[in-house]
């Protein structure tokens, strides 16, 4: 059985008053400042830099009525999350992959209308998650951003009185101090045992580089196997299964001895494929 995992795209003016015909009389300084029309106050805007490099996971989420939204902690061990990436915002953890666009005006954040997968869950709660994030994120929520500290926060307030509160951990690119280089990797159905001074008597993934056109079709023919001696972050393997992952290649400064160089973060599973042994 074959199948593939697709992601679709998810002024101010001032006026002032004209004085009455001169009657000879001159204006007190202070009459002549209160004749001037004062500027209206502006709303600092909010400095989101930072969004951009934090995984934003959902620690906290209340009411107007101070209680607990349950409906957005469907997934204990896997918290909705946002992402930010240039102008744009993904949800994930959800039952689909939710993605619009974004811009902040002062304090608040605007989304435009956002695109999601079409997977569907036979849980009713996970199924209904979706709307129940999107519905928050789409009125256009007061924003408020803490970078200080050890502990990242990003507070997102509704009109209608929900706070949502998200805790940040460091991207791969932040971690890592780079874009790194994207690459596929396909990885066999089964590991074999592999030998290495730190990681003696292991199995280890089989993997062996893929390209692809713009086109998104595979390219030229793949080399030999070769074991991998680490693990790729964020990716589990299932005896069995084959798989092309997306990944994030980065290089490592200053590894400790006999440590490798570089490390491979999990981006998403393209291909998967169940082989029979």
């Amino acid at each position: 059985m074959k199948y593939r995992l697709l992601l679709l795209p998810l002024a101010l003016a001032a006026c002032s008053q004209t004085p009455p015909p001169d009657s000879g009389n001159t204006p007190a300084p202070a009459a002549a400042a209160s004749a001037q029309a004062k500027p209206a106050a502006s709303t600092a805007a909010v400095d989101t830099s930072a969004l951009g490099k934090y995984h934003w996971q959902l620690s906290e989420a209340t009411g107007s009525d101070g209680k607990r939204i349950d409906a957005l902690f469907v997934r204990a061990d896997k918290p909705l999350q946002l992402d930010f990436v240039r102008d744009r915002l993904s949800v994930s953890n959800a039952c689909n992959r939710i993605g619009g666009n974004y811009s902040v005006d002062g304090e608040r954040m605007k989304i435009g209308p956002m695109a999601q997968t079409m997977m569907a869950c036979p849980d009713k709660a996970l199924a209904d998650l979706d709307g129940a994030i999107t519905q928050r994120l789409q009125g256009n929520p007061k924003l408020g951003l803490h970078t200080e500290g050890d502990t990242p926060q990003l507070r997102l307030a509704t009109d209608s009185g929900d706070t949502l509160v998200f805790t940040g951990q460091p991207t791969a690119e932040t971690r890592y101090g780079g874009e790194g280089e994207t690459v596929f990797l396909e990885v066999a159905p089964q590991t074999k045992p592999c030998s290495h001074p730190l990681i003696p008597n292991t199995q280890c993934l089989q993997v062996r580089e893929r390209k692809y056109g713009e086109n998104g079709v595979a390219v030229g023919t793949p080399g030999e196997w070769q074991p991998l001696y680490q693990s790729i972050e964020g990716y589990t393997h299932e005896a069995g299964i084959r798989n092309v992952l997306r990944v994030k290649r980065f290089n490592i400064k200053n590894p400790p001895a006999d440590a490798p160089n570089t490390a491979y973060v999990l981006d998403m599973v393209v291909e998967s494929e169940v082989v029979k042994p």
